[in-house]
């Protein structure tokens, strides 16, 4: 039986994905000379495996030889708790506060492609949830789930920029989506202004190497750079800086899925008492979470950068 965009889509909502557009398969060259640039001025950090899948990413012929048609979905992550301004409580980026979404978007789209080879046995597909070499927010954009914003994160008109974003490749040809949702940033330059580390260097362009998602998150080194471990703000693993101010967030719905919702202690975690944690006890405590990408000991580091960077206005406060 021959499937349909629309069987697809309707699918993909049954599922419990937000937001699903599709689109033809093609090279991205405007999006690799960009890359490109990006790579060339160092902003990438240590993330070195950006650079050596830079081709692949660019064409998704790379990664399925048979591939017609992207499938690009959002799912909306956002739950409306706070972070803390209490100095002796850290924060942690809200897409982090439950399961790992890599986990739980991943397994929405196979059950997706699972599904579509039920309906056609000739599929051939894979799925990428920020795993492997995919332009997600190229495609995203491309596929009308919203507009690459100023801090380079997707937005949408209706769930503002907390959702993550995956794709499918297929290797059949389909309806195709074509209406491009327009920049609605306007003048705006919220999230350029906040960010304490100036990492958004300009609109579109984010400095990795200066952002303290970056530091926090996928940085190994024993110490964080000065400029981010002295900007801080209590992050100790990500940061949503640049999201929090962003006035299409105004539109967030809590999620419907049940497993994005905080963990205990992770809205609020206590700084001291993680310093305490052990190897096991962080290994258990976080396990299905992301987390664990920083592993304990750069945990730990994020941990003691942010007290050290507190201690100067406590002890003026003191005085």
């Amino acid at each position: 039986m021959s499937i349909t965009s629309k069987d697809i889509k309707d699918k993909a909502l049954e599922l419990g994905l937000t937001k699903i557009g599709i689109v033809a398969v093609k090279v991205l060259e405007e999006e690799k000379t960009l890359l490109q640039e990006w790579l060339a001025l160092g902003y990438h950090g240590k993330m070195s495996y950006l650079a050596r899948n830079a081709d692949r990413s660019v064409d998704p012929k790379t990664l399925l030889p048979s591939a017609k048609s992207i499938i690009a979905v959002a799912l909306n992550y956002y739950s409306p708790y706070k972070h803390s301004s209490d100095p002796s409580i850290g924060k942690i980026s809200r897409y982090a506060w439950g399961d790992d979404y890599h986990d739980v978007l991943g397994k929405k789209l196979q059950m997706l492609l699972d599904w579509i080879k039920e309906q056609d046995p000739t599929t051939e597909g894979k799925c990428y949830v920020d795993a492997g070499p995919m332009m997600d927010k190229v495609w995203a954009v491309k596929a009308g789930i919203g507009w690459l914003g100023k801090h380079t994160n997707v937005i949408t008109r209706d769930y503002g920029s907390w959702v993550f974003l995956g794709e499918i490749l297929l290797n059949l040809e389909l309806d195709y989506d074509t209406t491009i949702v327009p920049d609605f940033c306007g003048t705006c330059t919220r999230c350029i202004d906040a960010c304490p580390t100036n990492a958004i260097v300009e609109p579109y362009l984010v400095d990795a190497t200066r952002c303290i998602s970056y530091g926090t998150i996928e940085l190994k080194d024993p110490e964080l750079p000065p400029l981010i471990a002295n900007n801080l703000q209590n992050w100790i693993f990500g940061c949503d800086i640049c999201q929090d101010v962003c006035p299409w967030n105004r539109f967030s719905r809590e999620t419907i899925e049940e497993k994005f919702q905080p963990r205990e202690g992770n809205v609020e975690p206590n700084l001291a008492e993680l310093l305490e944690i052990t190897p096991i006890e962080f290994k258990e405590n976080f396990k299905g979470s992301p987390i664990t990408r920083p592993k304990h000991a750069g945990f730990l580091r994020n941990i003691k950068a942010v007290q050290k960077s507190n201690k100067p206005a406590e002890h003026n406060v003191d005085k």
